[in-house]
């Protein structure tokens, strides 16, 4: 038959569980930015999106150049979302695990290190992803020339 845990190992187990369930908060946080991130990016290629078909020359090509790197940062940050999400269900398996293993006298600790470590790998590399989208908007975004050197005519008879 099987023996259930005393409460208080199913405590000292929620206690373990603490650290990881915390950093799904974390996660969470990330998860809003790196959305809000993704929004904006969208937002600004729909707006470049309807003015490319109906530019011409030199205007043409450089909203051109702008809506594929927004298609890249697009693509970037959800890779990041997607790291992130893995990450997420990595952690919690871990807390099922630590559980399971409380719950059936499992020897599981190998098996939640590993995953744990396999959780901090892919949200480090989410976070190095998010970094690479933060750099190609730094490289990219920025005032033309024409717009900020440019000079008012005066007004006739001033």
């Amino acid at each position: 038959m099987l023996a259930l845990p005393q409460v208080s190992q199913v405590a000292q187990t929620i206690q373990l569980a603490v650290a990881p369930v915390f950093m799904l908060a974390g996660l969470g946080a990330f998860l809003n930015v790196c959305a809000g991130r993704l929004a904006r990016v969208i937002d600004r290629a729909r707006k470049v999106e309807e003015r490319v078909l109906a530019s011409r020359g030199g205007e043409h090509d450089r909203l051109v150049a702008e809506i594929r790197v927004l298609d890249k940062r697009m693509s970037v940050v959800n890779g990041a979302i997607f790291l992130s999400v893995a990450s997420g269900c990595s952690i919690c398996l871990v807390v099922m695990l630590l559980f399971a293993a409380e719950l059936f006298d499992a020897h599981l600790g190998t098996a939640i290190a590993l995953i744990f470590i396999f959780a901090m790998l892919l949200q480090t590399a989410a976070f190095a992803t998010f970094i690479q989208e933060i750099r190609l908007a730094s490289r990219t975004i920025h005032i033309r020339n024409d717009v900020l050197y440019h000079q008012a005519d005066e007004e006739d008879g001033a």
